[in-house]
């Protein structure tokens, strides 16, 4: 027989529903929701800023991520054709010579948005001599904007595999695991613990993927000691071909031709890419004849 409301009066205590603290549990809720959501809207770099807040970002020398944020907004105000944008140009080339690699890296992608400013080619220019390959690999790309192709050797390393080595002697350990895993640009790859105990965190300059692991966790390795091989992102293999497309010269060509073929992880529009990329210099070769 099933149970009337009266019948409750018969029910434990302990067997009622609790009705106690209902707004805790709401609060618990929306601190799960809110929180997460000021993070992650206090870190996107979509996020619009009025030109007084553009300023206060751009000098900001406490939170590098404000100066990277104010000059996406810039990147693709430019890309807009915002002439306003204009007034903030000395910032974004002061920004070039940042501490942090990769406030400078947007600040490189930033001056290659417009091929029209000449203090941007000539800022451009000496970033190809950054310790980061990260930010040679976009300054290489704005010059091309430029029609300037001294940054081609850039262009080519951004085709070819590299290394992670040891930053110090001591015991390693791989943070990554498995080959063909996928590493954000500044993600930890492997850990190295001293003679003295500090132990140092090995980071990927740029997104990549593991093609090779060299070393086994818990062997002792010297400094710069090979540890992982990293291949390009299919992200950075684009845009190296694209840019090959327009100042790649014949003898690029073999470093291209290995995109023409199947490689893991790579579309097919890379294929088709590299494939226009080599008749664009073959072309350009028979016209110089």
């Amino acid at each position: 027989m099933s149970q009337t409301f009266e019948d409750n009066e018969n029910i434990p205590a302990r067997a009622r529903p609790s009705r106690k603290y209902p707004w805790a549990i709401l609060v618990v809720i929306v601190l799960f929701v809110v929180i997460p959501f000021l993070s992650w809207y206090g870190s996107w770099f979509g996020r619009p800023l009025s030109d007084s807040k553009m300023t206060e970002y751009l000098h900001d020398q406490s939170k590098p991520r404000n100066v990277q944020h104010a000059l996406a907004q810039l990147g693709n105000r430019i890309i807009d054709r915002d002439q306003a944008v204009k007034q903030f140009y000395p910032d974004v080339i002061a920004a070039s010579h940042h501490p942090q690699a990769e406030v400078r890296m947007t600040a490189a992608w930033v001056m290659g948005q417009d091929n029209s400013e000449e203090n941007f080619h000539s800022a451009l220019r000496p970033m190809l001599q950054d310790p980061n390959p990260g930010v040679r690999h976009n300054a290489a790309l704005g010059l091309v904007r430029f029609g300037d192709s001294s940054g081609r050797p850039e262009l080519i390393a951004m085709l070819e595999p590299y290394s992670v080595r040891a930053e110090s002697s001591g015991i390693v350990e791989l943070i990554i695991k498995e080959e063909g895993t996928a590493i954000a640009a500044n993600g930890p790859v492997a850990r190295v613990k001293k003679d003295d105990g500090a132990t140092i965190e090995i980071r990927s300059p740029e997104a990549a993927r593991v093609e090779s692991l060299l070393v086994q966790s818990g062997n002792r390795v010297e400094a710069q000691k090979e540890l992982i091989t990293l291949a390009p992102s299919t992200e950075q293999v684009w845009e190296a071909l694209r840019a090959l497309y327009v100042i790649g010269q014949p003898e690029d060509i073999p470093h291209v031709q290995r995109y023409t073929r199947p490689i893991a992880a790579m579309p097919d529009s890379v294929l088709k890419q590299a494939a226009s990329t080599i008749e664009a210099i073959r072309g350009r070769a028979a016209a110089a004849q």
